[in-house]
């Protein structure tokens, strides 16, 4: 995580390509780089070679080359009796770019964005510490690039000496699994009796414990009777479970979020932005067909749990700016993100979501609770 800053150089690299074709190439490489660990991760998914992921890969880059692209400008220095002007404009575009690149549709595949740095340099500093962020990546751009570079390096060596992790907020619990792609595929009662009790001997173990969070799709299918079973085993304790799961109906699905007690179970979160392609697919729509994740792109960015404001993200929600942007506008108490990352096996996917989501909860100075499965 302490590595995030290093992205605050792209756009000096971007800025100072000879031609629009060699800032395409920057933005291509910064972006591939940053997103490695997919056309694993798809091989691992579809349990295929290499190449559909390969191809996924370059295809997801393309809304961020494609943005990059149009709005660079040639640069400094080419043009001396407009220079001024010159480093205007491409300090404007380039603060257009990350706003682009932070909203749908082109921050739907918006990952990786720079201003993610903002956590890591400026901890506890909130909104203010993403304006200074995204100051320093304007000024990247432009004559003064030293100036910031400087800064830059004093922020990056005093945040190393100081930096402390996010904590967990008191009374709660993350309880991770590791099911692989089994995980919420078994729809018996046995499996859900078996997921009560590793959930109560967890939090047996850890003290007062009152909420406890499970994975992304830890409870598969969200019924009736799933409700039901999960009510019946946590009778007699104070314990709120908040778990993933899947709400169905005959034009499609969404991923969710349940919070499930003793006295009550109900619908706590439906995703905003689930994973396009593989789960969020608007063309079923277009063609009047069912099936596919809905996205609910700005819809209850902060829920209530234990009498706390949470902001709730899931996967894929974890890795683009919007969705965590929203919430912290709704001023939440704790960030609660969940996933279910068996498909990332041998990629570094999952680690960049928890380094995500880490320095978003530093940035401002909210607690944080991380379940996985693996």
């Amino acid at each position: 995580m302490l590595l995030l800053p290093v992205a605050l150089f792209y756009p000096f690299l971007w800025a100072t390509a000879p031609s629009r074709a060699i800032a395409a190439f920057v933005a291509a490489g910064y972006f591939l780089a940053a997103s490695r660990g997919l056309p694993q991760g798809v091989a691992n998914y579809y349990a295929a070679d290499l190449w559909p992921g390969l191809l996924l890969w370059v295809v997801a880059s393309a809304s961020f080359v494609i943005v990059h692209a149009m709005f660079w400008t040639k640069p400094r220095g080419e043009n001396a009796s407009g220079r001024k002007g010159t480093d205007a404009a491409r300090t404007l575009r380039y603060l257009v770019v990350m706003v682009l690149l932070a909203l749908p549709p082109f921050g739907i595949t918006g990952w990786a964005h720079p201003l993610t740095a903002a956590g890591v340099l400026f901890p506890g500093w909130g909104w203010t510490g993403l304006g200074a962020t995204a100051i320093l990546l304007v000024v990247m751009t432009g004559r003064r690039w030293q100036i910031a570079v400087a800064v830059l390096a004093g922020l990056y060596v005093w945040s190393a000496m100081n930096w402390t992790s996010p904590k967990l907020p008191p009374g709660w619990i993350a309880v991770d699994l590791k099911q692989g792609g089994h995980l919420g595929r078994d729809g018996s009662l046995a499996y859900q009796r078996d997921l009560v009790d590793t959930v109560r001997k967890a939090t047996e173990a850890g003290g007062d414990v009152r909420v406890a969070v499970l994975p992304e799709s830890a409870l598969g299918l969200w019924t009736p009777t799933v409700a039901r079973v999960w009510q019946e085993g946590l009778r007699g304790s104070n314990l709120t479970v908040v778990a993933g799961a899947a709400v169905i109906d005959p034009r499609g699905y969404d991923n969710v979020m349940v919070a499930t007690s003793a006295d009550a179970a109900n619908v706590l979160y439906r995703e905003r932005m689930p994973v396009p392609g593989s789960m969020w697919q608007p063309w079923l729509r277009l063609t009047s067909q069912g099936g596919g994740a809905r996205a609910d792109f700005f819809g209850n960015p902060v829920v209530a749990v234990d009498e706390l404001r949470i902001a709730p993200l899931i996967c894929y929600e974890q890795l683009i700016l919007w969705p965590v942007l929203q919430s912290m506008l709704h001023a939440p108490e704790v960030i609660v993100a969940v996933g279910n990352g068996w498909w990332t096996e041998n990629s570094s996917i999952v680690a960049i979501q928890e380094a995500s989501v880490a320095a978003w909860a530093r940035l401002f100075d909210l607690p944080i609770v991380m379940a996985f499965n693996t």
